[in-house]
């Protein structure tokens, strides 16, 4: 399809990540830039549209982390990809339920998408949410960062390695307009960069989250210098088992990642291990990584369900335990789904983890 040559953007080759940065991330063609992608309308849900609950939990979990942190009278938090908008509204009335914390709190949202930041700003009415670019404004401490399926919408590069060598897959363009996948010898700043993960050092094929990784780089040291942490949640694994974990979603059905292309959203499975190698690298303490389930278990899901189905008719309930389940559930987002919390703080009593260790470097 000549249509493909858009996202090549005039070059015959290009890395993996970079190619599906176009595609998901062109201001005119890009997929974020031209459809809303979640819901029963579009291509997939998360959690916060599955239930309010998950939203309910997130915000406990935030007010509780504002008070490990001695209840300070400057706290800002940073979502990051916040989708539609769904999760902070939620998470505006339940920090209604704290005066104290509700009255010195400061909530920004960091997008990349100009037309999701429309969506957003349409779907929350609420003047204290402030959209940013970078985090440079932020002055005071502490700060706390949250995103729910944020790591996996960023773009990985892909490598094999063959007799010590490694190879970087890169997509090029045909004649006949169609995209197929070449390898090129890896850059030596690439390989460095894997061979210095134990995450990743042993494997023949490997997924490398370059832009995600920056991305980080800019979190860590924020928290760093004003004191904070960073919880993220999303599907991955914690062991690496050399396969290709590139899918793509559309109208909530499996599609051919090279079909579709600005129509379709694409996504990478995540390298939990090589998460909290990284944040340890930047001098952060690591909590044990946990399931889905486990945190909001932790936090008090089923409890806070049990509350409100008291109050609700039998068909209520009925919806509101099938969302829940969905959530929990380790056949569906309960196993699937991981959370890692990585912080700079002299306690390290968060909520969602007291059953858990700490990590050390």
């Amino acid at each position: 399809m000549k249509s493909n040559l858009r996202f090549f953007k005039n070059a015959k080759t290009l890395s993996v990540d970079k190619f599906f940065k176009n595609v998901l991330y062109d201001s005119k063609f890009g997929y974020y830039a031209t459809r809303l992608p979640f819901g029963v309308k579009g291509d997939f849900i998360t959690s916060p549209k599955v239930s309010y609950l998950f939203s309910e939990m997130i915000a406990i979990w935030i007010v509780s982390s504002w008070e490990t942190f001695g209840k300070p009278k400057n706290f800002n938090i940073v979502e990051l990809g916040p989708g539609d908008g769904s999760l902070v509204n939620t998470l505006l009335k339940s920090f209604k339920k704290f005066p104290e914390f509700n009255s010195i709190k400061k909530i920004f949202l960091y997008e990349e998408s100009n037309h999701l930041k429309k969506i957003q700003k349409r779907n929350i009415s609420n003047k204290d949410v402030k959209w940013i670019k970078n985090f440079n404004k932020i002055k005071k401490g502490p700060i706390i960062f949250f995103g729910n399926e944020f790591f996996d919408a960023i773009p990985i590069k892909q490598f094999k390695k063959k007799n010590n060598f490694f190879f970087e897959k890169n997509y090029t363009i045909d004649k006949n307009y169609k995209i197929k996948e070449v390898f090129k010898l890896a850059s030596h700043n690439n390989v460095n960069d894997i061979k210095s993960y134990k995450a990743v050092k042993k494997l023949r094929f490997i997924e490398w989250p370059k832009f995600g990784l920056q991305e980080l780089i800019k979190i860590t040291k924020k928290i760093s210098k004003l004191n904070g942490c960073i919880l993220l949640i999303d599907y991955g694994y914690l062991k690496p088992n050399n396969y290709n974990t590139i899918q793509s979603v559309m109208k909530h059905r499996k599609n051919n990642v090279l079909k579709n292309l600005g129509k379709a959203d694409i996504t990478a499975h995540v390298n939990f291990s090589l998460l909290s190698e990284f944040f340890l690298k930047k001098n952060l303490k690591v909590k044990n990584i946990i399931t889905q389930q486990q945190f909001l278990k932790n936090m008090g899901i089923i409890e806070r369900a049990e509350i409100l189905a008291n109050k609700m008719k039998f068909n209520e309930q009925t919806d509101l335990y099938s969302r829940v389940k969905r959530l929990l559930s380790p056949n569906s987002m309960g196993n699937l789904f991981k959370v890692i919390l990585a912080y700079k703080c002299n306690k390290s009593n968060f909520a969602g983890f007291k059953k858990c260790s700490t990590q050390k470097n």
